[in-house]
């Protein structure tokens, strides 16, 4: 069975969340002030937040998401990585140095400088809260993936059980430990991924033809809950985990039955003249009966290297507009939402100075850049490795170092778990950072000290904590990777205008900035909400039913909410007497 825990599994996962929790707690007595709690006092050096902005950006998505998408539908997977790695090229050459000399503990206080308007303070907080909520949907989504197959708990319980951890490290020091878990993390995650990837390499590709790789898979919900796999009748609780695990090669270039090692470049080559086995899954309901049929689709491997394959980008291939659209739509979103997210711009708050944010920002995109090059090769490898669940893509990558061993399974769920407690723990340090400085203290004007600020910081990580749990349990079925697309819309929709605007127009007011953080932020919070992937990936209709309910033409808002924000900051801001003097 794939999702079997193992005492090795164990030991190293409560290995890694107690020098996790060790760390937190070391830092703990160190963290007094409302500087040291929200941005680390300003006294992280730049190669560690460097490789900190890694941990932080290296998420569920990229690391289980991305593998994910790849494993099952090749190239479009990749689209992802590209398309954040991009985004920081925004980061450096535009927001990074002027952040840093602007803000003190929030991306409010960067777009407020000018301006101590309540206003802005308002919409930006408002804005990083539901940023940050929506970003943190897809990390527990992958904590719950992760603890399936590590020790055995259901789905919720893994999301209970990160939402804990997470808590327990923001609601001890802060930003430093945060800082701290993200650096390990970063560090162990590239390392372990580059391991991984010349073990891939090393192993080369394999044919499999036996009638039982190829043979289709079901499996059927009946009204009472009682699951079949295959005609098979599953116990309670269980029926997901014992679908066969699947992927592989149906032929090799030159009647070959398998290569033995290849470089990198050999590795692609020897795919794309290869024929792969994708497989199509089809859903149905009939009386209350859902059944899910999986049939395996031989696939050249030129196909899987292009785009197209995947259900969102598979118009790309039959031209039609609109999937053109939405690709290009996720794509711009997906490169302008890096510099939007709030839990990266705080970063720049940690380091002392904007030569150190610059510096920083450098080492980050190199780190970065390196993990989404092996992440091609993480998901090519799962692909054709015969240990796919085809019941939850986010297991790609830790079933990947299954084959390989117990020992490099354990190692790598727990890394990959680590990520999720470092990315969800600059989420809500953001979050709690927004309620505390921003709503109450700038907005609502409550008088408090440093000693209170601190508190009720705490106190909004642990609401905080608790709304991501919630939402982790009802989104576990969704890709990791797909939500945080939809992440990206909303920050680069509500942040971007405003913060770009800021530096470079002298003409911007506070009532454009204010007007244009709510347009960009519900504009495309409704498209998302009306989209036909939220009608049947998260309000439960069918294919059909959600194509007919759909009030949007495709499904990634960013190509038309992300230019609306741009437009209503500068009207409202040439309405109402623009300043005249530059920021940046």
């Amino acid at each position: 069975m794939l999702h079997s825990p193992s005492a090795l599994s164990v030991i190293v996962f409560g290995l890694f969340v107690a020098v996790t929790l060790g760390l937190s707690f070391y830092f703990a007595a160190k963290t007094k002030s409302a500087s040291g709690y929200f941005a680390a006092g300003g006294q992280i050096h730049w190669l560690v937040n460097g490789v900190a902005f890694a941990g932080d950006y290296l998420s569920a998505a990229s690391f289980l998401g991305i593998c994910g998408t790849i494993a099952f539908f090749g190239y479009d997977g990749f689209l992802y990585s590209i398309g954040f790695l991009a985004g920081w090229v925004v980061a450096l050459f535009v927001v990074a140095e002027p952040l840093k000399r602007l803000g003190k503990f929030t991306f409010a206080d960067a777009l407020n400088s000018q301006f101590q308007s309540r206003g802005i303070t308002l919409a930006a907080g408002i804005s990083t809260l539901v940023v940050s909520i929506f970003y943190l949907i897809p990390q527990m989504v992958g904590a719950g993936s992760l603890i399936k197959p590590l020790l055995g708990f259901p789905h919720e319980a893994g999301v209970v059980m990160v939402g804990i951890v997470v808590v327990l490290i923001v609601a001890t020091a802060g930003m430093v430990s945060t800082t701290y878990v993200q650096f390990i993390k970063g560090s162990l995650l590239v390392l372990f991924s580059a391991i991984l990837t010349v073990m891939i390499l090393n192993r080369g590709l394999k044919v499999d033809n036996s009638e039982l790789a190829n043979a289709p898979q079901t499996l059927v919900v009946k009204k009472d809950g009682s699951k079949f796999i295959n005609g098979i009748p599953q116990g309670r609780n269980e029926g997901e985990a014992d679908l066969r695990p699947v992927g592989h090669l149906s032929r090799l270039p030159d009647g070959k039955t398998e290569t033995g090692p290849l470089g990198p470049f050999e590795y692609l080559a020897a795919l794309q003249n290869s024929e792969v086995v994708l497989w199509s899954k089809k859903e149905s309901v009939v009386d209350g009966e859902k059944t899910t049929t999986w049939t395996p689709q031989p696939t050249s491997g030129a196909k899987v290297l292009r785009p197209g394959n995947s259900p969102l980008f598979k118009g790309l291939q039959k031209d039609q507009l609109v999937a053109r659209l939405d690709f290009v739509s996720l794509m711009l979103a997906l490169f302008c939402g890096t510099a939007s997210l709030p839990h990266i711009l705080i970063r720049y708050y940690t380091v002392k100075n904007q030569a150190a944010a610059r510096l920083s920002t450098v080492v980050g995109i190199g780190t970065i850049g390196a993990f989404y090059v092996l992440t091609l090769f993480l998901g090519l490898g799962a692909m054709t490795s015969g240990t796919l669940d085809l019941t939850d893509s986010n297991m790609a990558a830790p079933l990947l170092a299954k084959s390989f061993g117990e020992t490099l399974f354990a190692v790598i769920s727990a890394i990959a778990f680590t990520t999720v407690l470092g990315t969800v723990s600059g989420l809500i340090v953001a979050a709690s950072g927004a309620v505390v400085h921003d709503l109450l203290s700038s907005v609502l004007q409550w008088k408090m000290n440093d000693h209170e600020k601190v508190r009720l910081g705490k106190a909004a990580a642990v609401v905080v904590g608790i709304v991501a749990i919630v939402l982790g349990i009802l989104f576990k079925d969704m890709n990791a990777g797909f939500l945080v697309g939809w992440a990206f819309s909303v920050a680069a929709s509500a942040n971007l205008p405003s913060l770009v605007m800021l530096l470079f127009w002298d003409r911007t007011t506070k009532q454009g900035i204010t007007a244009a953080i709510f347009v960009g932020l519900f504009s495309s919070l409704g498209w998302i909400l009306l989209s036909a992937d939220t009608f049947q990936k998260v309000y439960g209709y069918t294919a059909d039913q959600s194509a007919a309910l759909a009030c949007v033409p495709f499904s990634q808002p960013g190509i038309v909410t992300i230019p609306l924000g741009f437009v209503t900051l500068i009207l409202v801001s040439l309405l109402t007497n623009g300043r005249k003097s530059v920021v940046a």
